[in-house]
């Protein structure tokens, strides 16, 4: 089983983060900009939270208030669930799915944001790995 460190070497992505001072219109923008849905808040180089498409819609639009003048850090989650680069994939969906998340930040020893991880990398990886599997055991019963 792979750890979410290979996979993350496998596939280098960047990881997209805003401060937390950034209003919220301008971590839309990036959002936007990026088409992803979901960003890192990070208060210096320490993960604070995180800032995705459902905090806007239930925090900020339901509620009235202007994307303009709210800080990310006024509507951000920041009870952050996260993982560490050495546990593996197969924990990383039970995680996200027991918990209901799309997106978790993994951390490296130093609690350093290391890498982003969405449902849908855990989803087709965990595909590839039975794919994988299925023609390993079609080789073996097939000599």
């Amino acid at each position: 089983m792979k750890t979410i460190a290979q996979f993350l070497s496998e596939h280098s992505r960047t990881v997209y983060s805003v401060s937390v001072h950034t209003t919220v219109r301008q971590a839309l923008e990036l959002m936007a900009e990026k088409n992803i849905g979901a960003l890192v808040v990070l208060d210096g180089q320490r993960l604070a939270g995180m800032f995705s498409e459902r905090d806007y819609a239930r925090k900020v639009v339901l509620k009235g208030k202007s994307s303009v003048d709210t800080q990310v850090s006024d509507i951000m989650t920041a009870e952050v669930i996260s993982m560490k680069v050495h546990q593996s994939i197969t924990e990383c969906m039970q995680t996200m799915t027991d918990k209901h998340i799309r997106h978790l930040p993994v951390l490296d020893e130093r609690q350093q944001v290391v890498g982003m991880v969405s449902i849908g990398d855990v989803v087709r990886e965990i595909l590839q790995e039975q794919t994988d599997t299925i023609e390993q055991l079609k080789s073996y019963i097939a000599n």
